[in-house]
């Protein structure tokens, strides 16, 4: 449930800033009139509606299990992060989208592109921080892998939602700076109506993406492949088994559930084996403090 935590810290940091870049873009848009200001404020305004989806989602997840929900709710929270990811797409990319087409057949003038500009450093700044404190959870988890193997393998939906607003957040405020300084300097205001295109084909390639990697958590992903590993050769080292003949797990959000097919070490009889069964299952959940439900079926043969 750490993970859990770290998630949290992530999400409420991310929340405060966007809440706080979408004020100063909203007020900024209205005033300059830059198509891809308001792009922006549109895209900061999806992102707090979307953390505070992922908050849902994370509290929905916390349900205890039930005759109706045997293995509890934890995969809600996939469903919350896939949603997360369609209004990215639709919300944050397509309105952009639209947003810049429109403004290439009826540009308007920027006014104040000075403060578009001092807003837009704001909010690189205020993101940067979001970012960072992301990729501080971020690193706790990916041990070592890199960040596009973190990317594809991670089962914290709601950390991989983070990560990739806030990445493209960062982006998006890049390629808007670059549009208003370009028309500033210019005076065409092709640029601002281009880099607001540019955002939101950037916002719909990253929602994609996550969209992608959570439908995968929606279907049933079991455990990230070193955690599986992690858990055969402990299991394999424990003296009262022989060796494991299958494992299946299944990531339930926070929590993970087990189903272990062994040969186990000879027993006197069956009551010593039930016991050195639950022995085995004690010291695993000990050691995978995620580990909530375990199946366990001494065999000869898979």
């Amino acid at each position: 449930m750490s993970g859990h935590a770290n998630s949290l810290r992530a999400i409420l940091l991310a929340l405060g800033a966007n809440f706080a870049i979408f004020l100063s873009k909203l007020v900024a848009a209205l005033i300059t009139g830059s198509g891809a200001m308001l792009a922006e404020a549109v895209h900061s305004l999806a992102d707090c509606g979307n953390q505070g989806l992922l908050l849902f989602g994370m509290r929905q997840a916390d349900r205890p299990p039930s005759d109706e929900y045997p293995l509890g709710w934890g995969r809600a929270l996939y469903f919350w992060s896939f949603l997360v990811a369609m209004l990215l797409f639709s919300v944050g990319g397509m309105f952009s989208i639209y947003e810049g087409i429109h403004k290439l057949g009826h540009p308007e003038p920027l006014r104040w592109p000075w403060l578009a500009i001092g807003v837009l450093g704001f909010g690189v700044v205020a993101e940067s921080f979001s970012m960072h404190g992301c990729l501080q959870e971020v690193n706790k988890a990916r041990q070592g892998r890199s960040l596009w193997r973190w990317f594809h393998e991670t089962r914290s939906s709601e950390l991989l939602v983070i990560f990739g607003e806030d990445f493209a957040a960062l982006l998006g405020l890049s390629v808007a700076l670059v549009a208003v300084l370009a028309t500033m300097i210019t005076g065409n205001h092709l640029y601002d109506a281009a880099g607001t295109i540019v955002i939101g084909v950037l916002l719909v390639v990253v929602a994609v993406a996550v969209a992608n990697e959570v439908k995968d958590l929606l279907i049933g992903q079991g455990v990230e492949p070193r955690r599986r590993e992690e858990i055969i050769d402990f299991i394999n080292a424990r003296p009262e088994v022989d060796v494991v003949l299958n494992l299946i797990t299944l990531q339930m959000g926070p929590d993970v559930m087990v189903a272990v097919k062994a040969r186990m070490a000879p027993a006197p009889d069956q009551a010593a084996l039930i016991a050195a069964i639950n022995n085995v299952e004690r010291a695993m959940k000990a050691r995978f403090g995620d580990i909530r439900w375990s199946f366990f079926e001494p065999d000869v043969t898979d």
